[in-house]
C-alpha cells in the first residue's frame, strides 16, 4: 500500500493537480481576472492599467515590443541587442549584423513580441542561426548570451514624478537540471524527477542525443539554459534580499525609462552583493503590467498568499493609474483595446505557422 501511494504521489497527474504552480493558465488566472475587474470598476475603466506604462503597447499586458523597451533602457544595463526584420533577413545579412554589433556565439534569439519562452533559443553556431531563420516567421531579436551564475526576476514600481521606487518581489531562478548517479541515463533521471518529466516530450523531439548520456555520480547536468517557468525552471522566493541598496540600483535604471512605471526586470548577475553595487549584471528582459511577482511560484508558497500578493500588486497598478489620470494620461478605449487584442492574436497566429 505504501509503495502504491508513493507511485501515485510521483505520478504526473498527482503532481500537476496538487501543486498550484502547474495549474493551467485558464484556471490559475480566474482569481486574477476577478481582481482586475474589481479595480477596473473602481477606476471606471477596465483598461486603467494601460496608462501605467503609456509608452509600451497595452502597458505591457500583450503585444509589447521588446526592442521598444530595450531602446528605452540605459545601454550599460542590457546585453548587446539587435532587431532582425524577418522580411529582409538572409543568413548573410544576419551574420553581418551579429559581427558588426560584436555579438559572439553562443547567443540568444527570440521573437520581438512573445511570451512564456515562446521560440526563445540559445544559438551555438551559424548552422543553428540558419535553422532559426527557417523556423521563425516574424521579426526577432538577437542578443548576447549572458553567462552569469545567478538569474533573478525583480518586480519594481515607481509613482510618477517620484525620484525613488520600490522593489516588491525578488524571485531566484534555478534552471532545470538533473544530478547523475553514475548509471542512469538523462532520460531516466528526468523520468524520476517530476519537474523534468513535464519537459520530457520536448526533449525527445529536440535533444534526443542528450537523453542517452549517462552522467557521472554527483554530476549536475543543466537541461535548459532559458530561465522560464514553462521550461522547468524552479522559482524561489528571494524577498529576503529586498533592501534600499538594490532599490537605488533599479531607481537609476528606471529613471531613464521615461513613461514606464511598473514592471519586472529579468536579469542575470554575478552575485546579489555585486548587484547591490550596480556591478556585473545584465537585464535580459523587462515585462510590464502582465508581470507577476514571480516569487509566488516558490513550491513552498501557499496559494492563498500568492493571490493576496497578486491583489496587492494590482492595487499598486491601480494607484499609479490614478496618478497618471490626474496628469492627463488616459487609458485605452474599448476600440483601442479591441484593436490591440485582434492584432496580437493575428501576430501570434503568424508566429506559430
Amino acid at each position: 500500500m505504501k509503495r502504491l501511494w508513493q507511485q501515485i504521489r510521483q505520478s504526473t497527474f498527482f503532481v500537476k493537480w496538487t501543486n498550484w504552480e502547474y495549474y493551467p493558465v485558464y484556471i490559475s488566472n480566474i482569481p486574477t481576472v476577478l481582481i482586475w475587474i474589481y479595480f477596473g470598476i473602481r477606476a471606471r475603466s477596465l483598461f486603467f492599467f494601460s496608462s501605467v506604462n503609456p509608452v509600451i503597447e497595452t502597458g505591457g499586458v500583450m503585444g509589447e515590443s521588446k526592442i521598444n523597451i530595450f531602446n528605452r533602457m540605459p545601454a550599460y544595463s542590457i546585453p548587446n541587442t539587435i532587431l532582425i526584420e524577418k522580411e529582409k533577413a538572409t543568413l548573410g545579412s544576419v551574420l553581418e549584423q551579429i559581427k558588426n554589433n560584436e555579438i559572439t556565439f553562443p547567443l540568444i534569439a527570440k521573437p520581438d513580441i512573445g511570451e512564456r519562452g515562446f521560440l526563445v533559443e540559445k544559438i551555438n553556431n551559424e548552422n543553428e542561426i540558419a535553422d532559426y531563420l527557417n523556423k521563425i516567421t516574424v521579426n526577432f531579436i538577437i542578443q548576447d548570451f549572458i553567462n552569469l551564475p545567478l538569474e533573478l526576476s525583480v518586480l519594481y514600481y515607481r509613482i510618477p514624478d517620484k525620484p525613488e521606487g520600490k522593489i516588491t518581489s525578488i524571485c531566484v531562478k534555478k534552471t532545470l537540471s538533473v544530478i547523475g548517479d553514475g548509471y542512469s541515463s538523462v532520460e531516466t533521471l528526468m523520468q524520476n524527477y517530476p519537474r523534468a518529466r513535464f519537459q520530457l516530450e520536448r526533449f525527445k523531439q529536440n535533444y534526443s542525443a542528450l537523453l542517452l548520456q549517462i552522467p557521472e555520480k554527483g554530476e549536475e547536468v543543466e537541461l535548459e539554459p532559458i530561465g522560464n517557468h514553462s521550461r522547468g525552471t524552479t522559482f524561489l522566493n528571494g524577498n529576503q534580499h529586498i533592501n534600499s541598496k538594490l532599490e537605488k540600483v533599479f531607481d537609476k535604471i528606471a529613471l531613464q525609462m521615461e513613461g514606464i512605471y511598473y514592471g519586472r526586470f529579468d536579469l542575470k548577475c554575478k552575485s546579489i552583493d555585486l548587484l547591490e553595487l550596480g556591478k556585473d549584471f545584465k537585464v535580459l528582459e523587462f515585462n510590464g503590467i502582465a508581470s507577476e511577482p514571480a516569487h509566488i511560484y516558490d513550491p513552498e508558497y501557499s496559494v492563498l498568499q500568492a493571490y493576496l500578493d497578486i491583489f496587492q500588486h494590482w492595487k499598486i497598478i491601480f494607484q499609479i493609474s490614478k496618478v497618471q489620470r490626474r496628469k492627463g494620461v488616459r487609458p485605452m478605449t474599448w476600440k483601442e483595446a479591441y484593436s490591440s487584442v485582434r492584432d496580437y492574436f493575428k501576430y501570434m497566429k503568424a508566429a506559430k505557422n
